[in-house]
């Protein structure tokens, strides 16, 4: 599913990397644990969905190979981090919902955990 489809579905609102909305985001890992996102060998056409906002979900991300970032309960970094994120091309993405809800959503649409199991 496209990234722009993606955040029609769960109301998020784009904090930066709006140009990078074509992506096409095919796993989700959701954790605020980073080592559960490294093991879960994620890699690319990936999203995290997370609370954490500080830089730690971005350095995660990048050496994960997730493409974008869904900060969870309107939860908004710090500048410092989304400067990171830019520097990396890592788009941030925010919604209203707490991160089981948001799964939710996404497991609605079709999208896995990260076992594969539906």
């Amino acid at each position: 599913m496209k990234l722009s489809e993606l955040i029609d579905k769960i109301d998020a609102v784009v904090i930066s990397g709006d140009h990078k909305l074509d992506l096409d985001i095919e796993r989700i890992g959701a954790s605020d644990m980073m080592s559960d996102i490294l093991a879960a060998n994620l890699g690319t056409s990936s999203m995290l969905l997370t609370g954490l906002t500080n830089v730690q979900s971005i350095k995660t991300a990048v050496i994960a190979g997730v493409e974008a970032i869904l900060f969870v309960r309107n939860k908004r970094p710090p500048q410092a981090v989304i400067d990171t994120a830019n520097s990396h091309g890592i788009p941030l993405l925010t919604c209203p919902y707490s991160m089981f809800v948001t799964s939710g959503r996404l497991y609605a649409q079709g999208f896995t955990g990260l076992n594969g199991l539906r």
